[in-house]
């Protein structure tokens, strides 16, 4: 879709078919059969524009709660932040810098940040090289009624300096030639472009990969690196500086709602946190004892395990290996818990035959240290009887091994101990 063919889906007609394309079949099988019926209405270009529209306004259910209003290309829905994240962020951004200060979402895309952080009640400039995507930004703002607290700027921001505001949030493409890049240099702009912008707003948040490596980090002199995962799912990092940096590393957790700009809703969000994780960068070793954490894989990434298992009173069962294990079960969002019923020194002909003892029926395998397939394996293990199992392929102090487990155990069949969950900016 091109400038032209966008303000023309705004208009009346470009409406109307819009609204035809959302009624009728978007399937792939249907595909052909929808487009030819759009293009007795319309010129194949207008047509493709209502069903991809209406397609991608689909897709984005997952992310936007209100995405049947907004508009999209392909790749900007890729990299655009789902709304429970972009809430999450623009909140850390209102409590820090307070109601109606001024941000600058830099490669704001079609908006996704920008809107959160508007509904957030912050004034913010949208700044895109890209007319189309600013164009889709500026008609998301009015669908959601956020027009008024948001202005755009068509700008490249390797040549142009970006627009003074209090702080900056700044999103670069992680894109080029169509593939996806992993170092921050290549990123589009590059990421290190923020210590030019530093000198005239220092408080800057720059949404990165999380496989961010630490020497890039280090490179970078970031004050605080925040990990953050959705429903379990590691998402992305968040570089933060000057007055946004709250100091080391941060596991972020956020729980999805149905919340939306209108409602003004913030996700659930739990943190863990360390002004200096490498103080405790090794955790006690242990076999498996009654019960085995698997951290969530923000608190993984974080480097934060070792801070987990002291809060636990856990152990690590391998010191390469993020399992933890204990004795005793605690409450705790930042892992997931289950019962171990006994372990063995890897031998799947061992194994195989212990689970027929424990009248296994489904099993559920998950690993870490281990080359197997675990759907492969998992089909070969369960067997006809009552009682569903998990089997965790992973090293014991070095050596192969596999724990059978029963559970997971949530956290209401544990006694709550307070410990170690807290709120988030």
């Amino acid at each position: 879709m091109d400038l032209e063919t966008f303000t023309w889906l705004l208009a009346p007609a470009g409406q109307e078919l819009l609204a035809e394309a959302e009624r009728l079949d978007l399937g792939d099988a249907a595909r052909l059969a929808t487009l030819g019926r759009l293009r007795r209405a319309a010129p194949p270009e207008r047509a493709a524009a209502a069903y991809e529209t209406a397609l991608l306004r689909r897709r984005a259910a997952s992310k936007f709660p209100r995405a049947s209003q907004m508009y999209f290309t392909r790749e900007a829905l890729e990299q655009a932040t789902g709304w429970p994240v972009a809430s999450h962020r623009a909140r850390r951004y209102l409590e820090l810098l307070g109601t109606g200060a001024h941000v600058a979402d830099l490669c704001c895309g079609v908006g996704g940040d920008a809107l959160a952080l508007a509904a957030a009640g912050l004034r913010v400039t949208a700044v895109d090289r890209d007319p189309l995507r600013l164009a889709m930004a500026r008609a998301n703002a009015l669908a959601l009624g956020l027009g008024d607290r948001l202005a755009f700027a068509q700008l490249d921001l390797e040549a142009d300096a970006p627009p003074a505001a209090d702080a900056i949030f700044f999103d670069p493409a992680r894109r080029s030639g169509g593939r996806r890049v992993f170092a921050l240099a290549d990123y589009a702009p590059p990421v290190a472009l923020v210590h030019r912008w530093r000198d005239r707003t220092p408080a800057v948040g720059v949404k990165v990969a999380p496989g961010v490596t630490d020497e890039e980090l280090a490179a970078l002199a970031v004050p605080e690196a925040e990990f953050i995962s959705l429903d379990g799912e590691l998402k992305e990092a968040v570089l933060w500086f000057g007055a946004l940096a709250g100091g080391g590393r941060r596991a972020t957790l956020i729980s999805a709602r149905e919340a939306g700009p209108a409602a003004g809703d913030s996700p659930s969000a739990v943190s863990l946190w360390s002004a200096a994780p490498a103080a405790l960068a090794r955790a006690p070793l242990s076999a498996p004892l009654a019960f085995l954490y698997e951290p969530d894989p923000a608190v993984i990434r974080a480097h934060l395990v070792a801070l987990l298992a002291h809060g636990l009173g856990a152990a690590q069962v391998d010191a390469e290996i993020a399992y933890l294990t204990a004795d005793h079960a605690v409450a705790t969002p930042f892992a997931r818990c289950w019962r171990v019923l006994e372990w063995l020194p890897f031998s799947l002909k061992r194994l195989r035959a212990r689970l027929r003892e424990l009248g296994t029926g489904p099993v559920t395998v998950k690993k870490r240290g281990s080359p197997l397939d675990t759907d492969a394996l998992a089909r070969a293990l369960s067997g006809g009887g009552p009682r569903p199992l998990v089997v965790v392929l992973t090293q014991v102090r070095g050596r192969p091994a596999a724990i059978i487990c029963e559970g997971p155990i949530h956290a209401g069949q544990i006694a709550d101990s307070g410990l170690l969950g807290h709120g988030t900016h």
